[in-house]
């Protein structure tokens, strides 16, 4: 580890806000925020709404990129829905409906929840997703049992904590704001000085405990984090829903790219833009829930990058299978002509020999045979044979070259029966690097096996018919 610096660094910052509180006051910061916006002569609702939103997707969806990338992305879940009996209790309680209290008593209640999938995965050998289930079900049944209890006394008969099911984003004031903010900033500055060691936790845990780092702690700070985001996403979207703002933005981020550096703002930028687009559907189509509306905002982000992503998207996979098989048969094409055709090169094949020599049906050959002869890799003579021309000819060089390096190294290193490499070989000759025949062939040639020609004899008596003469 870097040293005690970020841990000097999370306490000044806890004193800073502490004197900031003690001197100022929340009342005169909330204030200042007030004024800001009235001198800016924007609505305080909608400012209030779009910017606890747009907070909460920010800071849920950057602490959320870790659980993905940890494989705990539904911990957040069962946080979430662990949350709702201490939101209960802290009513019944306090027996008034104080913001701060009920999230106080959320945090505790999700923090107990998350202590327990701890408990069970590692004191009673239960696998983690049945920890995640017992924990989600079990304080989620506690959580509706003690709303209702809430709900049938007089006094808690207008309490709202039915809002907390599926939030209620209209709902937030200036104090829920505040408290918004100040824990997304926290949260987010955390995940900035803790960045290099919680790369190395989410990565290789076994290799930061070997080098002596703190792993239990940056495991309960992470947690930590991630169930603070969790509670003071509840008010906007709800219970059930939070895990998706949570999960969503850093699963679609992860189609993009796979470098954290870039990961985490990019997550960070698909939660903002979906809680701001949904506040505002929500807000200008009357009826229209905000939290659910922000949920489907981030699926069609999600959905977009799994399909358009470059290099990890459904688009640009097909794109890839169909090159790749469209470059395994033209490959196949070069070495079956050059092997129907090599005891006597100025030979000429027909299509029902290349077509026995692939196991190919006749009119599948003379696609791949006209494709062939479109690139100039091919032509056809006069009685309507096919020769190779001489880029085609350099071409099935490289093929051939490659597959039967490929044969030698299975024979020579593998041990693998001359009669039973070439299947093997035709697998893996498409995808072999360049810098893994040129091993091959330094490899050979230290034995003494490197061939004078440029392509070696087969290591196995080949099959096929040669060609009649041009």
């Amino acid at each position: 580890m870097s040293g005690p610096a970020p841990w000097l660094a999370v306490l000044a910052l806890a004193i800073l806000q502490a004197a900031l509180f003690a001197v100022v006051g929340a009342e005169r910061l909330l204030g200042w925020v007030q004024a800001a916006w009235a001198s800016a002569g924007l609505p305080y609702n909608t400012v209030m709404v779009l910017a606890g939103s747009g907070l909460l997707g920010v800071s849920s969806a950057v602490i959320g990129s870790y659980a993905v990338l940890r494989r705990r992305s539904l911990i957040g879940d069962a946080v979430a829905h662990a949350a709702l009996p201490g939101i209960a209790l802290a009513y019944l309680i306090a027996r008034e409906r104080n913001f701060f209290l009920l999230l106080l008593g959320a945090l505790v209640s999700g923090v107990l929840g998350a202590m327990v999938i701890s408990w069970l995965r590692q004191s009673t050998r239960t696998r983690q997703d049945a920890a995640i289930g017992l924990v989600l079900s079990v304080f989620f049944g506690l959580g509706i049992v003690l709303t209702s209890a809430v709900q049938r006394d007089p006094s808690g008969a207008h309490a709202g904590l039915e809002g907390f099911l599926l939030g209620k984003t209209a709902g937030l004031v200036s104090q829920d704001l505040l408290l918004i903010a100040v824990t997304s900033a926290n949260i987010l500055l955390l995940v900035g000085l803790f960045q290099k060691e919680f790369l190395l936790l989410s990565f290789d845990p076994g290799f930061a405990a070997v080098q002596r780092w703190p792993v239990n702690a940056l495991d309960i700070l992470m947690m930590t984090l991630l169930v603070a985001a969790t509670v003071i996403g509840l008010p906007a979207v709800g219970v059930v829903l939070m895990a998706a703002m949570l999960i969503i933005p850093g699963v679609a981020a992860r189609f993009w790219t796979d470098r954290l550096a870039a990961l985490l703002p990019l997550s960070g930028a698909i939660g903002l833009g979906s809680a701001v687009a949904g506040t505002y559907v929500s807000s200008v189509r009357e009826g229209m829930p905000t939290g659910p509306v922000i949920v489907l905002a981030a699926a069609a982000v999600c959905l977009f990058s799994m399909f358009a992503a470059p290099r990890r998207g459904i688009a640009a996979g097909v794109v890839r299978r169909l090159q790749m098989q469209e470059r395994v048969a033209r490959q196949n094409l070069l070495r079956s002509l050059y092997e129907l055709v090599e005891e006597s090169p100025d030979s000429a094949v027909t299509a029902e020999d290349v077509a026995g020599k692939r196991s190919w049906s006749v009119p599948d050959a003379m696609k791949l045979l006209r494709r062939a002869e479109g690139r100039g890799e091919i032509r056809r003579t006069t009685d309507g044979r096919w020769t190779l021309t001489d880029l085609g000819l350099q071409r099935a060089l490289d093929v051939v070259r490659a597959h039967r390096l490929w044969e030698l190294y299975l024979v020579e290193q593998a041990s693998i029966a001359a009669d039973h490499v070439d299947r093997d070989a035709d697998e893996l000759e498409h995808i072999l690097p360049p810098e893994m025949l040129h091993q091959l062939e330094d490899r050979l040639k230290q034995k003494g096996r490197w061939p004078e020609d440029r392509v070696p004899a087969s290591v196995h008596p080949l099959e096929g018919v040669a060609g009649e003469e041009r």
